[in-house]
């Protein structure tokens, strides 16, 4: 009575699992085909939708409106460069301190971390920890030369540094904008973190600029 309760109940998990993985796979798909098909038809929905701001607003409204849509187009932009750049600089970076430092695996590791960081705030750790471990077969203390040196560089130094450049925000704010983002909406949050807050900054120092013109 005992084994079949059981095998009862992993069958229900495993079930489950399954199911689970299965919706994930069916909504990843899905969504890379609509991605493509937004991308692929953008200019008749970006003429469409100026068309339809154009007739429903007034003409100082109606441009106020597309100024805010270039500069949020910039701001995107400007982050996803940014994270690219970043992340092509940390894995030279890896790779040449790496050589200096004579630690092991040095394209290895410099290709994982510099693949990884693309992804915000969580893509240092997820390199860092393959990567560190692999290190620690080899010499536990090159693991701790590898985390603390070359990672804790590239988050809160050259990081920061390079998104505040090319989004027009300061590292300290770009800081900020992650984890504030990261607590209040989680993964989420840290993945659109720094460019929602990028956009709100314009914002207030758009409005700041007009009170102090009126004035």
């Amino acid at each position: 009575t005992s084994l079949l309760s059981d095998m009862q109940k992993l069958l229900t998990t495993l079930t489950t699992s399954v199911v689970a993985v299965v919706k994930s796979v069916a909504n990843l798909l899905i969504g890379l085909v609509a991605s493509v098909y937004m991308l692929w038809s953008k200019d008749v929905f970006q003429a469409q939708a100026k068309k339809l701001i154009v007739a429903v607003f007034r003409p100082s409204a109606a441009d106020h409106l597309f100024y805010l849509g270039r500069e949020t187009n910039k701001i995107f932009n400007g982050f996803m460069i940014g994270k690219i750049i970043d992340s092509l600089i940390i894995g030279f970076l890896c790779y040449f301190g790496m050589l200096i430092l004579r630690l092991p695996y040095p394209v290895l590791v410099a290709t994982v971390v510099g693949v990884t960081n693309v992804i915000p705030f969580f893509g240092p750790i997820i390199g860092a920890v393959p990567c560190g471990f692999l290190i620690l077969l080899v010499n536990p203390l090159q693991c701790f030369y590898f985390v603390i040196c070359l990672q804790q560089l590239d988050g809160n130094v050259i990081g920061p540094k390079i998104l505040g450049n090319t989004i027009g925000i300061s590292g300290f704010w770009v800081l900020v904008s992650i984890t504030v983002a990261a607590g209040l909406f989680g993964f989420a949050g840290m993945l659109l973190g720094v460019p929602v807050f990028a956009i709100i900054y314009m914002l207030i120092s758009d409005s700041v600029n007009l009170l102090l013109k009126k004035k």
